[in-house]
């Protein structure tokens, strides 16, 4: 019997053994899916980068520079090969194993630098070819018509370098005051006209001052509001100060208090767990996967809040327990596509950032061209299904391009309204 015993605890714990291996394994490969998945955008922008930049290069020597001396066609050909390889940098730059090798401010100004001139690129190479097949096109020759390609052509040269440059020297530091009114039916009266302010993708790195993270914070406090959220995303890199910002935060001065949530930055750094402690150390909660009740007069706001919540997982996965019946619930959440579950599970209100709006967006024959629909129908301001509402800050900081074009940073005043 004791040995029959022996036999069952040893084919047990081989089981459970089994187990473990099969569960970090399948951790392991989640691990590598996520960060191919974080890598894709970068890899499609140097994929399209490379093969606009030789499509162009083959029509400039083919087409334009047939005719050119063999000391402009080296020319032509060396500077496009010094584009690519500044392709190829800029895309390496964003693997930790490449880019320690570089100083601290390479990974973020050298690979923006880089993928700008790729952009930049290709505007051109897509202008250039498609007024000069235009020209071709039209019969008639006349000085009118080679003054209007003329200037066409001085056009597509000037105008892209002249948004991205007002992008990064302008509209990157236009930091303003947003105030939303949240209206909601059968809002507890004592809530009426409660005062939200908050703070998202501040993403302290070389591309934005601790002097502009602490005028945010001024703007914020100047609004007098009751409480203030900090939606995620306070840094880029493992390699940024991310205390720093914990200690401009901290500066935050509210009735009741300052709470937060997790983005996908602090977790890819591997900093949710040191950002929870320190900013604890310093008055701030990040509320991951917890909830924290607070009374205003007679009602009660149930705060509630999540980590970052994954792609390709189940959303909210065990928030419908912090749910408080007969409270005003309210979640934050770093991404704005769990709206719809949120609203499922009892959040009339939901409070994101995540998209910067898009940060850098075109309107054209009024198509919004924005990056940030390729992943979340919501992506700037106030959305609404039923009852319920989310509001997505276009936040403060810049990831990738130091720039900003038609999504300006903000602070975001929320105003609670019975109707």
């Amino acid at each position: 019997m004791r040995r029959f015993d022996a036999i069952v605890r040893h084919r047990t714990n081989n089981y459970k053994r089994h187990l473990l291996i099969v569960e970090e394994g399948a951790d392991k490969m989640e691990e590598v899916q996520d960060r191919l998945l974080r890598a894709l955008p970068d890899f499609l922008v140097l994929i399209v980068s490379l093969l606009g930049q030789t499509v162009g290069l083959v029509w400039l020597l083919g087409w334009r520079a047939a005719g050119a001396s063999r000391k402009t066609k080296l020319a032509i050909v060396a500077a496009g090969l010094l584009s690519l390889a500044s392709a190829v940098f800029a895309f390496l730059l964003r693997f930790d194993r490449f880019a320690r090798y570089f100083p601290p401010w390479w990974p973020s100004w050298g690979r923006g630098l880089a993928i700008t001139w790729a952009l930049l690129s290709l505007c051109w190479l897509v202008g250039y070819p498609a007024l000069w097949v235009w020209s071709r096109m039209q019969r008639e020759h006349s000085p009118a018509r080679r003054l209007f390609f003329k200037t066409a052509y001085t056009a597509v040269l000037a105008a892209p370098p002249a948004a991205v440059g007002y992008g990064v020297f302008i509209e990157r530091h236009q930091l303003f005051l947003r105030e939303q009114k949240l209206e909601f039916p059968g809002l507890p009266p004592d809530l009426d006209g409660l005062r939200l302010v908050q703070l998202s993708d501040i993403h302290l790195s070389p591309f934005i001052s601790r002097d502009e993270v602490r005028r945010a914070v001024d703007m914020a406090n100047e609004t007098r509001a009751h409480l203030a959220l900090v939606t995620g995303d306070l840094i880029t890199t493992g390699r940024d100060p991310l205390d720093d910002c914990l200690d401009i935060l901290a500066g935050l001065r509210t009735e009741a208090g300052v709470y937060g949530c997790m983005g996908n930055h602090e977790i890819f750094a591997g900093a949710e767990d040191h950002a929870e402690r320190e900013g604890g150390r310093r008055g701030m909660r990040f509320l991951r996967l917890s909830a924290e009740p607070l009374r205003f007069g007679k009602a009660v706001l149930n705060l509630a809040g999540v980590d970052y919540q994954r792609l390709r997982r189940p959303y909210l996965v065990g928030a419908k327990k912090l749910v408080m019946p007969g409270a005003f619930n309210v979640l934050l959440s770093h991404n704005p596509d769990v709206f719809p579950v949120a609203a499922r599970q009892g959040y009339p209100l939901t409070i994101a950032g995540h998209t910067h709006g898009g940060q850098i967006r075109v309107e054209i024959l009024s198509m919004d061209l924005n990056p940030g629909h390729f992943y979340t129908p919501f992506v700037d301001g106030l959305y609404r299904q039923g009852p319920a509402s989310v509001f997505v800050s276009r936040g403060i900081g810049t990831i990738a391009v130091p720039a900003r074009i038609g999504a300006p940073p903000e602070v975001a005043l929320l105003r609670l309204c019975r109707t």
